[in-house]
């Protein structure tokens, strides 16, 4: 059976994401050494915490270049700050420098500032819509909700790469693709039968 690797970098929701890819029955193990990852058949990148310390560390574990390299022949899904960690720069407290998977900057939600219904962090469930077709979203409709904790968002500036959006007071990514490259901004594994449908896609594009 084909194995995922789930890439720990210190900063990551793991334990979540492992029970929930075990429960659709993917193989899976995790790991933050590129001599055991290298084995895996594919790769999720999650993420909590705050876009400078995420890529510092990974850019210091010497991961980053081991998941460019790996991307050119095996799928990755970024979930949450792992999705944002995908784009050229996020730009929380300062700039910094990302994977350049997906082009596009991590800027702040502004949805909150003029309108107090939006709250930040945008906590909890929301719809997403399909801006352009993807294989982590087949057999999922339009509409289906999934859960979202955050306070920046990915904005792509290729909108080829842009998947799905989210409406809180503006469009917000959702999920984006390129090649080998896919990323959500909410969290599957926390998003019931849906989110195990999306995790269930990725296992099967390996």
């Amino acid at each position: 059976m084909k194995k995922i690797g789930i890439i720990d970098y210190g900063m990551g929701n793991l334990h979540s994401v492992e029970n929930a890819l075990r429960y659709i029955g993917a193989e899976c193990f995790v790991s933050g050494d590129a001599s055991q990852l290298v084995k895996a058949d594919g790769y999720i990148l999650p993420g909590v915490g705050a876009f400078p310390d995420a890529a510092s560390r990974i850019e210091e574990t010497g991961l980053a270049d081991f998941i460019k390299e790996s991307v050119r022949s095996k799928p990755l899904l970024g979930i949450c700050l792992g999705m944002q960690l995908l784009f050229d720069s996020g730009f929380e407290f300062r700039q910094s420098k990302g994977l350049s998977l997906i082009s596009g900057d991590v800027i702040m939600l502004k949805a909150g500032v003029n309108d107090k219904r939006y709250k930040i962090p945008h906590i909890g469930y929301n719809s997403i819509k399909t801006v352009n077709k993807s294989a982590l979203l087949e057999g999922i409709e339009d509409g289906s909700f999934f859960y979202f904790v955050h306070s920046f968002m990915g904005v792509c500036k290729d909108r080829s790469q842009l998947a799905a959006v989210t409406d809180y007071g503006e469009e917000v990514t959702a999920v984006v693709c390129s090649g080998n490259v896919y990323g959500t901004q909410f969290h599957p594994e926390k998003s019931g039968k849906t989110g195990l449908k999306l995790l269930e896609n990725f296992k099967n594009l390996l």
